[in-house]
């Protein structure tokens, strides 16, 4: 080492070059140890965190459309909060999904008409009555924690729903009978139709005029039939404006956009109620079905149903006139297991 001032330079001694070296050799100790310390302690951390307030979880998915599956079968209510759920659903900071999906017990005193109870929070911490997708990945998720069985009885907050798996992988679900009556959907738009439904009914929102159907598959549906799904629609403004419209849809709204592709196919995008735009959404493809139908729009299939197209693939989409009840047959798939630590 070598100091200098001016033009004057000292040669330092070899005991202090010594003391020097030393005092470095500390430092680079005592920061090599700092260093150590910010890479393991968070680790540390998270361990103990784990330890005391992890989740454990399944990742599952219908046609993308993705939710995490806690098994509460020895509860009757979430162990987790609405806030906890969407912290969950945080695709930034935590595992994501489109929602959180809570496999609890049947209610008591109903366990001779429900295998299992369903309920479900949205990725903004609401609960919605229903989810096809979901209730798909519900059933999946029962078949891979060894409850093996042909079909499931599941209380929902929209009924009874019973999926039934299939042989090729695939699960049917009968949703039930879909709910035509106006108010009872609900909306405020005035019954044009049978049984004072709403069909093809005129809405003014956002600064366009729509024609509007209004459907309930145990939650609302508008849906509303376009030429072409990529230039009729501002999908980011007019999705989030017709679910938000309280004065027309009191309890805000899923919203389906429908291109007739053909007779037996139809095409869509949904703006789904509490979680934005998603890959898929089943109750809305069985909704859309029974608008379409009913708007005059396609006829009525045979028992290989109506596909479906949804950003995340095709769902078919059958509505029995023997029962008037829908059968949804899609996919489900497990992504992956872990433990999440809520943040």
């Amino acid at each position: 080492f070598i100091c200098s001032q001016g033009e004057e330079k000292e040669h330092l001694t070899n005991e202090t070059m010594l003391s020097i070296t030393k005092a470095a050799l500390l430092l680079i100790g005592i920061g090599a140890s700092n260093a150590w310390t910010s890479i393991t302690s968070p680790r540390a951390r998270t361990t103990t965190l784990r330890a005391s307030a992890g989740v454990e979880f399944a990742k599952y998915e219908g046609l993308g459309n993705d939710f995490i599956l806690v098994d509460d079968r020895d509860k009757l209510d979430p162990s987790l909060t609405p806030e906890e759920s969407a912290r969950l659903c945080d695709r930034n900071f935590c595992v994501g999904g489109d929602g959180v999906i809570f496999a609890l017990k049947a209610p008591e005193g109903s366990e001779d008409d429900y295998d299992f109870t369903m309920r479900i929070y949205n990725s903004d911490g609401s609960e919605p009555e229903m989810c096809g997708n979901g209730i798909r990945c519900l059933a999946a998720f029962l078949r891979d924690l060894g409850e093996d069985a042909s079909t499931y009885r599941i209380n929902t907050l929209a009924g009874p729903i019973k999926p039934i798996m299939n042989e090729d992988g695939s699960i049917t679900v009968d949703m039930g009978e879909p709910e035509l009556v106006g108010p009872k959907v609900p909306t405020t738009l005035e019954p044009n139709g049978d049984g004072d439904s709403v069909v093809e009914q005129t809405l003014e929102c956002n600064g366009k005029t729509w024609k509007v159907n209004a459907v309930s598959m145990g939650n609302p549906h508008c849906i509303i039939f376009v030429d072409d799904l990529e230039n009729d629609i501002d999908f980011e403004k007019d999705g989030p404006a017709l679910e938000s419209n309280t004065d027309a849809f009191p309890a805000k709204i899923n919203v389906e956009f429908v291109q007739v592709m053909s007779p037996s196919h139809l095409k869509m995008k949904v703006w789904e109620r509490g979680a934005g735009p998603t890959l898929a959404c089943g109750t809305g493809a069985c909704a859309l079905t029974v608008a379409a139908i009913r708007a005059g729009k396609i006829p009525r299939s045979g028992k290989e149903g109506t596909r479906v197209t949804l950003p995340g693939g095709d769902l078919f989409i059958e509505w029995r006139e023997e029962n008037n009840r829908i059968y949804m047959t899609g996919p489900a798939d497990l992504s992956f297991k872990g433990t999440a630590q809520l943040k």
